[in-house]
């Protein structure tokens, strides 16, 4: 077995850092964005879960052109939205080295049980 499995979790890894930056960065947009989908889905819940679906579509557009795989992208966007909305969900009280701990472990097992398929 090679060690892609690393390189893909490491990837997704540097994607979420990004996502944040730029969530930071332009957060008066996504405030204003937030608003239109809460007030088009009339739902926190959804409005929600709209938000994590975006999340995830980044990191598929991220992880499809740096590996050249939409496979490899819809792999990884899913196991990380499956993630993201476990852990919001059930409201874990993480430190950032815990939330990114808890990613690249599952993503990591994920991966090395998919490309041993």
């Amino acid at each position: 077995m090679n060690i892609e499995w690393f390189y893909i979790a490491i990837v997704l890894a540097c994607s979420d850092i990004i996502h944040g930056v730029l969530w930071h960065t332009l957060s008066d947009f996504y405030i204003i964005f937030g608003e239109i989908v809460y007030n088009i889905v009339q739902s926190p819940f959804v409005a929600w879960i709209v938000h994590e679906v975006l999340e995830a579509i980044f990191h598929l557009i991220v992880l499809s052109l740096v590996f050249q795989s939409i496979t490899i992208g819809v792999l990884a966007a899913t196991i990380h939205l499956i993630i993201d909305l476990y852990h919001n969900f059930y409201n874990l009280k993480l430190t950032p080295l815990q939330h990114r701990a808890l990613h690249f472990s599952i993503e990591s097992i994920f991966f090395m049980i998919v490309l041993a398929l």
